[in-house]
């Protein structure tokens, strides 16, 4: 199977200026997650797609290959994730070239590893589905069981619409989150079902170690607390 390894990285970050090149430890952030990628065996194909040229010169000096640059209109702060994916997908199509699926790795998740992307993408390979997404256990405490909503008379009910609350956190059934770290998707299922998961959603388990989604000054702190540690 021919997959695409797209690194999305858009310029004008509004939280954390420059974010996607900021140094992080030594390194720009997007070097965690090229690196990763670069040690991935199951990739056919890795690029970059950015609107930025500080992004771009950054990606290119790391050899990463920028083969466009995103136009404007598809890198805003509402631009989908899935037009982007299509654009790249497109523009490759127009030369002929064809891919059966993209793995999509995004730098504000940097703590990835080259073995956990391939491990995702042969459990994509031997599934029968239209995608496959990191995750991670909700915690118990944000369980939907255990999650509240206002009713019409300002009072709470369960947001399942359930009557009964669980009361034990052992008989809580375990939910799941997506953690940003990876997305695949098969292009026919991008393409012509116009989404990012389709109707059949495989998963694999995110080491938690590796959960640090960097959307906030916060979160940046999270990160570089996490690589002293790992350092130490």
């Amino acid at each position: 199977m021919r997959i695409l390894g797209l690194i999305p990285a858009r310029g004008g970050s509004k939280s954390i200026p420059e974010k996607n090149i900021k140094i992080l430890k030594g390194k720009p952030l997007i070097q965690y997650t090229i690196e990763a990628a670069k040690n991935a065996k199951e990739l056919t194909h890795l690029i970059l797609s950015s609107d930025d040229e500080s992004i771009i010169e950054v990606a290119k000096k790391l050899d990463l290959e920028v083969p466009f640059v995103r136009p404007k209109n598809l890198a805003k702060d509402t631009s989908p994730t899935l037009v982007v994916i299509q654009h790249a997908l497109k523009f490759y199509e127009a030369q002929n070239i064809y891919f059966d699926a993209v793995c999509l790795l995004q730098v504000t998740s940097p703590f990835k590893t080259g073995m956990f992307i391939d491990e995702a993408i042969k459990k994509f390979t031997e599934s029968d589905c239209d995608a496959l997404v990191s995750i991670q256990k909700v915690p118990d405490e944000y369980n939907p069981h255990w999650v509240f909503k206002k009713d019409k008379v300002d009072n709470l009910e369960l947001f399942t619409g359930e009557k009964d609350i669980i009361s034990r956190r052992q008989d809580l059934p375990e939910v799941y989150h997506r953690d940003g770290l990876i997305y695949i998707t098969k292009t026919n299922v991008l393409l012509e079902q116009n989404s990012l998961y389709g109707s059949k959603l495989a998963y694999i388990k995110s080491p938690s170690d590796y959960t640090i989604n960097i959307d906030t000054l916060e979160d940046w702190n999270k990160a570089e607390a996490f690589l002293n540690l790992n350092n130490a």
